[in-house]
């Protein structure tokens, strides 16, 4: 195993294997900072080019862009409060209000710095867990992924702040918009009012730019000054680093929890920002400062986003099965490669396997190098008055939200879920428990379905399902104590 790895690093380091990999680096690096691409849409543009390459050669290339996607789409979520991707919404949280406190930079390393560390946990967890990943992926049955739904909906009141009801409503709220489309059961269609482009349900990306991103553009127009209120740019990429080695164990746990929720196929990206964020805050002992900017909510999620990648590559490579929708587009570029997914990847095509979980690690660093890089003249976006940023952001936001799927409907929709985000936050409603609900919805109701069809109730005697339901509520009650703690002590002072 070692001298193939280490012939695998060779491939890797090889001067043209080097040039492809930065080539897909740099490709990632511009998808991840236009916001609404996303990293499937950017692999499925590289896909037409692999043809003829060597296999290897060309997994450095894909591999490379796959990495660094959630490492740049940083940018739009800390200096525009725009997510670059689903997987930089529960960013924007901390990140923004650093923007606006002058803070960019220090809040863009350190993401940067936590985007590196996930991103190569990711990929030595990858490189230890594949040979002992699969009885563990095939014993995952439809009761337990309904059950790691409900651990992620249980978030919900982690990230209600102080008002948990209003979190809770939030978060039925979103439950319903994710019930708009087909039904995963039954032959018909709910709450479409006959309109064909509701027939698939409102896409993510739209409501995450709707919900977060519309608002903050008006806010900014109206009160007619620039992302951070000071001129000054405090802090630098030195601040960061010691941001994140002073909570290492932060971003190392949370780096853990990305590989597990990677690993999981159904469960998706775009929720382990939101679980690693309401798990910092959770265990967190002075919380009154998250969501005001808190550099703790940028590096919990930023780590876990990296490190999923190589979490969900074990399921791929195994089996065949993508644990995200760009490891989807991956598996479709490895047939085209010639490499088929299964028990050879660790036999016959071992150095293609090891090609990867190394070009995972680099391309992480190369990641981040390039991007401490560009955040000094990119940062200084966040001193841009108002007037002068708000019409390219709303050309940018508005051409990410009708590239989802091309359709009028995508504007209206963008519009509509805008004017309910900006209500949401004019009355002080939380709006991330609205997007968990809403991510969680289709794959909560899907596993339901499965699981009493195929078992009744007798799935909640499962010892998985027990493991998990005990897992959950032990979340729950500690953050409601912790919850109340803190607004005893705020009551007392």
């Amino acid at each position: 195993m070692i001298e193939s790895a280490l012939a695998a690093l060779g491939t890797v380091l090889a001067p043209h294997a080097l040039l492809l990999m930065a080539t897909g680096v740099g490709i990632g690096l511009v998808v991840g900072i236009l916001p609404g691409l996303g990293g499937t849409v950017g692999m499925s543009l590289v896909l037409p080019f692999i043809y003829g390459m060597d296999p290897n050669v060309a997994l450095a290339m894909l591999i490379g862009m796959i990495a660094v996607i959630h490492t740049s789409d940083t940018f739009p979520s800390v200096l525009l409060g725009v997510p670059g991707s689903s997987g930089s919404q529960a960013t924007i949280l901390d990140g923004y209000p650093l923007a606006r406190q002058g803070q960019a930079q220090r809040a863009l390393s350190a993401a940067f710095f936590a985007s590196m560390l996930g991103g190569v946990v990711g990929a030595a967890a990858l490189f230890a867990l594949l040979p002992l990943a699969r009885p563990l992926v095939l014993a995952l049955g439809s009761p337990e992924l309904f059950m790691l739904a409900v651990l992620g909906l249980s978030m919900v009141g982690v990230l209600s702040g102080a008002g948990p009801l209003r979190g809770i409503l939030a978060g039925m709220l979103g439950l319903l918009l994710g019930t708009v489309g087909a039904a995963p059961a039954a032959p018909h269609y709910r709450f479409t009012g006959d309109l064909i482009y509701l027939f698939d349900g409102i896409p993510l990306a739209v409501v995450a730019l709707g919900l977060f991103a519309l608002p903050e553009i008006l806010d900014l127009l109206r009160a007619g000054e620039s992302i951070a209120r000071e001129a000054t740019m405090v802090g630098g990429w030195r601040d960061g680093l010691r941001d994140v080695i002073r909570h290492r164990w932060l971003a190392l746990r949370c780096s853990v929890l990305g590989i597990f929720v990677g690993f999981v196929p159904g469960l998706g990206g775009s929720v382990v920002d939101w679980l690693s964020y309401g798990q910092a805050v959770q265990v967190a002992k002075d919380r009154d400062g998250f969501g005001k900017g808190d550099i703790r909510g940028v590096i919990a999620p930023e780590s876990s986003n990296n490190a999923k990648e190589g979490g969900a590559l074990i399921p791929t490579l195994l089996f065949g099965i993508p644990g995200s929708g760009t490891t989807a587009v991956l598996l479709g570029g490895m047939i085209l490669l010639g490499l088929e997914p299964g028990p050879t990847m660790l036999t016959t095509h071992l150095d293609s396997t090891l090609t990867i979980v190394w070009s995972l690690a680099l391309a992480n660093v190369m990641g981040t190098v390039a991007c401490l890089v560009m955040t000094r003249p990119i940062a200084k976006i966040s001193v841009v008055p108002a007037h002068w940023l708000a019409p390219f952001l709303l050309v940018i936001m508005v051409a990410g939200a009708y590239q989802t799927t091309r359709d009028w409907g995508d504007l209206v929709a963008f519009l509509g879920i805008g004017l309910l985000g900006w209500i949401m936050k004019s009355l002080d409603f939380p709006r991330p428990p609205l997007l968990i609900g809403f991510v969680l919805a289709s794959s909560a109701e899907r596993y339901l379905w499965i699981s009493t069809t195929r078992y009744g109730w007798a799935w909640l005697r499962d010892p998985g399902v027990i493991v998990i339901a005990l897992i959950t509520i032990a979340l729950t009650v500690a953050g409601s104590r912790l919850r109340g703690s803190i607004a005893a002590r705020g009551m007392a002072s």
